[in-house]
């Protein structure tokens, strides 16, 4: 791809945006930089930009017609439907993402990794494997790090693995990871797909244009993932907690195996896994699925997995005080998220919930929180939502809470000795936080502070 001289827009300013324009600043391209906050808004952030020669158009987008920009790289919190986007699919200017610009620039081999929940920690985990097995490896992608800030230093010899987000894939076009991992396929961002087959369409972008020579991981356990095996070009590897599979990674006995090419290899017992619940069984056997596939020795899965402590945000224990276990699940931020945070846990729970709703229906977390939840502290945007849900389910005590930190106090003083302290949101930060970590840092200082 050539950039120099290029005209090109970049919308959104974001962490992914402002990546981009310095990435295209570094390759000579002519950059403008859009966003519909005003300067005022950065502190300061873009200064560094504008003094290296990019436009910043902040406050409304500029008009998009023919031979006013080459190019557009849209930041993955940008729906297609904003006016230079739409403008420019119908001028026939090329429309990109900040994945695919990556991608085009990567001479390392790349395990890409999507699915509605899990990602994140799946992302963490296989990019440990490949470190313990010597190998110089970048993780990156929607987990924090923009791949075009670094993937430049990355050769043939080493690799990347990357987290993939159904935003990103939307602008995919000749991306194709050496391997392909979708985890699951829940109901979720409906509010950007519309529907669950536009949901699906854009998380299946991930293997759209693998060949023979490519590996696609496959959860035969999900319904909506295992129907995707009949659409990728690549080899299918199933992976499965409830099945014994003929081929594939699956737990025996037990045991982690895996079965290909007529082979059977033991890995680790299933309850050697360090990060808990049968959600992160599933994130483990997704991760050795990719991993020995590209040739890592069964002892460095088993020590990985084993040793493996897992993420922040997701399940990460803050504190335990008089009794009482803090958990920060704060990356729950769909219902099915949220539910596998509850089933993790056999003790009685004070779950927060609420947030910014992103299209989903609460009935079957609330009829799970009715078995396992003894406390339910409600707040944020859709908190009637939450609410009605659960007390249609019959749901014990409910409580309110205006605003997050009274949420957290609320529970606090809710919680007996023995109980789990669970933020577990089943929504989006959006309506009082910047991201998922903002509102998981808060919780955890509210936490420290008790």
């Amino acid at each position: 791809m050539e950039l120099r001289g290029k005209k090109i827009l970049v919308v959104g300013a974001g962490k992914s945006g402002i990546s981009v324009a310095r990435f295209l600043v570094r390759r000579g391209a002519a950059v403008a930089l859009t966003d519909t906050r005003t300067k005022d808004k950065f502190n300061g952030e873009l200064d560094d930009l504008i003094d290296s020669g990019v436009q910043a158009v902040l406050g409304n987008y500029p008009e998009v017609m023919p031979g006013t920009f080459d190019m557009l790289v849209v930041s993955p919190g940008v729906p297609p439907t904003v006016p230079p986007v739409a403008a420019a699919m119908r001028h026939g200017i090329p429309v990109t993402g900040e994945l695919e610009l990556a991608y085009r620039f990567a001479r390392a081999p790349m395990v890409a990794i999507t699915g509605t929940n899990g990602k994140t920690t799946t992302t963490a985990l296989v990019g440990e494997i490949f470190r313990a097995a010597g190998i110089h490896t970048l993780v990156g992608g929607n987990i924090g790090l923009p791949l075009v800030d670094v993937v430049e230093g990355y050769g043939p010899e080493d690799m990347i693995v990357a987290e993939v987000s159904s935003f990103q894939l939307e602008t995919a076009r000749q991306f194709r990871p050496r391997v392909a991992v979708i985890l699951n396929i829940t109901p979720d961002h409906l509010d950007r797909h519309g529907t669950m087959e536009g949901y699906i369409a854009a998380k299946a972008r991930i293997f759209a244009r693998q060949g023979r020579g490519d590996i696609t991981v496959l959860n035969y356990d999900d319904p909506r993932t295992r129907m995707l095996a009949e659409a990728t070009g690549g080899q299918v590897i199933f992976f499965s907690r409830r099945h014994n599979l003929k081929e594939g990674v699956l737990v025996l006995q037990g045991r982690i195996v895996v079965r290909l090419e007529g082979r059977e290899t033991d890995i680790a017992a299933a309850g050697e896994v360090a990060i808990p619940g049968g959600h992160n069984l599933e994130n483990a056997l997704a991760a050795v699925a990719a991993a020995f596939a590209l040739g890592v020795k069964p002892a460095v899965l088993a020590h990985t997995l084993r040793t493996f402590p897992g993420v922040a945000h997701r399940l990460e224990t803050v504190a335990v005080k008089n009794g009482v276990r803090y958990v920060n699940d704060s990356k729950g931020t769909n219902p099915d998220a949220s539910i596998k945070a509850l089933e993790a846990f056999d003790r009685p729970i004070v779950l927060l919930a609420g947030g910014r709703n992103k299209g989903s229906d609460f009935t079957e977390l609330a009829r799970l929180a009715r078995e396992k939840v003894r406390v339910l502290v409600v707040l944020g945007e859709c908190a009637d939502e939450v609410e009605r849900a659960a007390r249609q389910a019959g749901c014990g005590e409910i409580l309110r809470a205006r605003d997050f930190r009274e949420a957290v106090l609320t529970a606090h003083r809710a919680a007996r000795p023995g109980d789990v302290v669970l933020l577990s949101p089943a929504c989006a930060s959006w309506d009082m936080f910047n991201n998922f970590e903002e509102r998981g840092d808060l919780f955890r200082e509210i936490v420290n502070s008790l």
